[in-house]
């Protein structure tokens, strides 16, 4: 299928478009090209009724890069890379309740995440992308200037030994990633200053004490979760998203209990953010 069709419609000022015109299972390289294009300029964008494979979805991710598996939530069987997000009548809890940056713990945290839903409720089950380039233009020119000059703690083991305790899963004494990155971190590919600290991952400001990180960090999370920053995605059957870790949070509202919400999800690998 030729990408001749593409187009591309922009959601808000800030971030998030959707794309029309083109299956992803018979994208070709230009299509391609142009999903990459898309992606860099609008941080989170949107495709609906793809109706695709597990190994479609594989195949699409790789475009961008190598696939990963999640430290902590084990992968569909045979396919360790995909994730399943899943939740119904009996979960205790979803994937991503908080406002985060999918493993942001990880020394090389995920460039971008794939996700097609298959399975929806009747209402509800939305989720929720913020830019942190429109947090980080935001403030004042004398806080960025502060900012540039910390790093910030990322720990993966107190969330991901949350989850395993609300779900009755034994760790096993397993070990989680834990990094330390720029609270401003510079995207490799535009060149522009986003904002790197979430509520999920990151517990402690490099070089400040406890109480003086606690407030720092805790006037970031209130400030980058201001809904002037965000795209707010209404999930159709078959629709994907596919979103930048590199300067997009998100957040998924679990407001259908005890309805049925499911779907795929592959991470594509970053690098260090610098």
């Amino acid at each position: 299928m030729t990408t001749t069709g593409l187009s591309v419609t922009r959601l808000t000022p800030v971030l998030g478009a959707e794309i029309h015109g083109v299956h992803l299972d018979t994208i070709d390289e230009s299509g391609l090209r142009q999903v990459h294009d898309a992606l860099i300029a609008h941080q989170v964008i949107f495709f609906r009724d793809q109706d695709i494979s597990v190994e479609s979805q594989m195949r699409l991710g790789a475009h961008f890069g190598e696939l990963v598996a999640h430290p902590n939530d084990p992968g569909l069987e045979g396919h360790p890379e995909v994730m399943i997000i899943h939740a119904d009548e009996s979960s205790k809890r979803v994937a991503g309740e908080s406002w985060h940056s999918d493993v942001s713990c990880d020394s090389e945290p995920p460039l971008g995440s794939i996700l097609r839903i298959h399975t929806l409720p009747e209402t509800g089950g939305d989720t929720l992308f913020a830019s942190m380039y429109a947090a980080f233009d935001a403030l004042s020119a004398t806080m960025q200037a502060f900012l540039e000059g910390l790093t910030a703690t990322h720990d993966g083991a107190p969330y991901y030994r949350s989850v395993n305790a609300r779900i009755g899963r034994d760790d096993g004494g397993r070990t989680y990633p834990h990094a330390t990155h720029p609270v401003v971190r510079t995207h490799p590919e535009s060149g522009r200053k986003a904002l790197f600290v979430n509520r999920m991952f990151t517990t402690q400001i490099e070089g400040l004490s406890r109480r003086e990180s606690d407030a720092l960090l805790a006037f970031l999370f209130e400030h980058i979760e201001q809904p002037q920053f965000q795209v707010r995605f209404r999930w159709a059957k078959d629709s994907i998203a596919f979103w930048d870790n590199r300067c997009v949070q998100h957040q998924a509202i679990w407001d259908y209990w005890p309805e049925t919400r499911s779907g795929y999800r592959v991470t594509i690998k970053g690098d260090r953010p610098v």
